[in-house]
């Protein structure tokens, strides 16, 4: 970053005073509108003071501190030149809505951050009026704040509508999309731009490219100042002066003009400004409000601005759990080894003998494990940046190149490219293997981020394989399995650790549409998913104490589905009970009542999912307990149902 930009040095303390602070100015603070008297003196101390309860706040209830520490100046500004409510701001992500939030009416409920019942960690418009629009997915804001824009010109209001992306964010298809439309509408819309050159891992692209160059060629800054005098100082250059203006301008918009992308799609570019100066932005926003079309603020942030530790790792500080901020060490590591880490290791394994395999993800390399891949094997390795509809349809094409592409994706952030699984991939059989992470609940994020949707989405595509590893151990055999297969396969497994078993130096192949059965009884019989199997080895331990015969089967194949399996299961017991970490409808527990029906067998069947809703935030075990996915739940829930049978 260049000297003329950055945040000013703040020397946040590692160590927070336990004690009550004297009145605090953020403490007076219940609407954006208390910012605007505030003088620069106080406005500095306000940073500080944000910046304290960022750190603080997220050290114990984790949540995606770097992105908020580096927009604490930027959001102020935004604030300070508009009139919000009224004004509405629409925020990408949501990732950097934290200042937003403090400065908002949510500065005592800032501690419940994330927490079950508590403050969302993205914007939601039944928080506060404040919130314009509930976000969690990348590259929607422009489309959405350009929708909002032009229902306020059809009533005519004249209210700002003012959209913050970052430069992460813009390289989504979706962000193209809409400034190509914004542009061709000329509609009155200011968007910020947050250029802090991270988005959750280094950004990529052509785009990415050109805004480095933009911020870090201080040529730029001093040619454009001064082009005229230098074109005339050749006679090349000042025959084209002499040409007249056209001629000029077009040579400087191709050589020397920052905003030369942005300004040809037809949306007024000002910048670069430093995204840590309050009166800068304050500045630019308030004159962009004045044009008549779109206008783009670029700003240049520092993600992780004010806290050492966050400013050395951004990415680490992007998402983190609880921490030490001394140290910035994160708080219970160890223990089992994590599933994305699990799968990170079987697929180096499995590369290191089939030169075939090349690794694909859309700006998560750290997230999906594959940033060890990509160390290993560089040039068998693809991050396509935040577009996952692109890393979709290019897995297409390397799979028919003779390739075997693995697509590490989160389950949520697949859904993006449901398009291009049907046309791209399955239409056409090809093998192209989806590692679906974060599959079912995610905990904290909340319904944005939660993976409950994949087995529904996954199983009505024609040809399309599913499979659902239980632990650690047959996640490697999944991969293993799904490498040696044809056509697409999708593995879903879930955030956070396994169940802690050691992983095995060979791997197994799986009998197509073969569950495995654990255990077998007479009274019922638990068709359980994924990591549902250790819950309904736990119910069963439970049942047997009252008595209750249990048979455990551990589906692993969703798609083609057991049904010999199914259908024998039916026939031996009194009750089947299906147990998966995703909505009910279409999932697992449909899958078996269509083989039910398909097959003419008869069976009482209760289905234990995740009901036909949005599934709040909250930590896993308290959703899990909430939505009856846990040993004690199923057990209460199968004990009913049996109550109910014999009564």
């Amino acid at each position: 970053m260049s000297a003329a930009f950055g945040p000013n040095r703040l020397n946040l303390p590692t160590e927070m005073s336990a004690g009550v602070e004297p009145q605090r100015i953020l403490d007076t603070i219940d609407a954006p509108c208390d910012i605007r008297t505030l003088d620069a003196a106080q406005l500095e101390t306000l940073c500080a003071e944000i910046r304290s309860e960022l750190v603080t706040t997220v050290a114990q209830t984790g949540g995606h501190l770097a992105p908020n520490l580096g927009v604490v100046e930027l959001t102020l500004g935004i604030h300070r030149a508009l009139n919000c409510p009224a004004d509405r701001i629409v925020f990408d992500v949501g990732h950097q809505s934290y200042v937003h939030k403090l400065l908002t009416g949510r500065r005592d409920r800032f501690a419940t951050l994330r927490q079950y019942g508590g403050m969302c960690g993205f914007p939601k418009r039944s928080e506060s009026p404040f919130d314009a629009f509930d976000t969690g997915h990348a590259s929607d804001s422009l489309s959405v704040a350009l929708g909002i824009a032009l229902g306020r010109d059809a009533r005519g209001g004249d209210e700002t509508v003012l959209a913050v992306i970052g430069d992460g964010s813009m390289t989504g298809g979706m962000a193209f999309e809409a400034l190509n439309h914004i542009g061709h509408l000329g509609t009155k819309l200011v968007i910020v731009l947050n250029d802090n050159e991270m988005s959750i891992s280094e950004n990529v692209g052509a785009l990415a490219s050109y805004l480095a160059r933009v911020r870090l060629d201080p040529r730029y800054h001093r040619l454009r100042d001064g082009v005229e005098s230098r074109l005339s100082t050749t006679s090349l250059g000042k025959g084209m002066v002499d040409a007249g203006e056209a001629v000029k301008e077009s040579v400087k918009q191709l050589l020397l003009k920052p905003g030369m992308f942005f300004e040809e799609l037809g949306i007024t570019y000002v910048g670069p400004i430093d995204g840590h100066d309050i009166e800068q932005v304050e500045q630019a926003v308030m004159r962009a409000k004045l044009a008549d079309g779109p206008v783009i603020i670029h700003a240049v942030t520092t993600k992780g601005a004010g806290y050492e530790h966050a400013e050395a790792q951004p990415d680490a500080f992007h998402g983190i759990g609880p921490f030490s901020v001394a140290t910035g060490e994160a708080n219970g590591s160890g223990g089992a080894i994590s599933y994305t880490a699990a799968f990170s290791r079987a697929l180096i394994e499995e590369a290191s003998t089939d030169e075939r395999i090349v690794a694909i993800t859309a700006a998560m390399p750290n997230g999906t494990g594959l940033d060890r891949f990509a160390e290993k094997y560089p040039g068998r390795f693809y991050d396509v940046g935040i577009a996952e509809e692109h890393a979709v349809g290019m897995a297409a094409g390397l799979a028919l190149g003779g390739s075997i592409p693995v697509v590490a994706i989160y389950s949520t952030f697949l859904q993006r490219a449901y398009d291009q699984l049907i046309m791209d991939v399955a239409l056409q059989n090809l093998h192209v293997v989806f590692c679906l992470d974060r599959a079912g609940l995610v905990g904290e994020d909340g319904p944005t981020h939660h993976g409950v949707f994949d087995l529904t989405y996954l199983r009505s595509i024609p040809n399309m394989t599913v499979l659902a590893p239980a632990d650690e151990v047959e996640l490697a055999d999944a991969l293993h399995t799904a490498l040696a297969a044809s056509g697409p396969v999708a593995i879903r497994y879930p955030r956070g650790s396994g169940v802690g078993r050691e992983l095995k130096p060979e791997r197994e192949t799986w009998l197509p549409a073969t569950a495995e059965i654990r255990c077998v009884g007479r009274d019922v019989a638990l068709l359980s998913v994924g990591r549902m199997v250790s819950v309904a080895e736990g119910a069963a331990e439970l049942l047997a104490n009252d008595g209750v015969s249990v048979s455990v089967i551990n589906a692993r194949w969703i798609k083609p589905i057991d049904k010999r399996a199914v259908v024998d299961a039916a026939a031996t017991h009194r009750l089947l009970v299906t147990i998966e970490e995703s909505t009910s409808m279409g999932g697992y527990g449909s899958a078996v009542c269509e083989v039910l029906a398909d097959e003419g067998a008869t069976a009482q069947v209760q289905r234990i999912a995740v009901p036909d809703c949005f599934v709040t935030h909250g930590a896993m075990p308290l959703l899990l307990a909430d939505l009856g996915l846990t040993p004690e739940g199923v057990y209460a829930t199968v004990t009913d149902r049996l109550t109910r049978l014999t009564s």
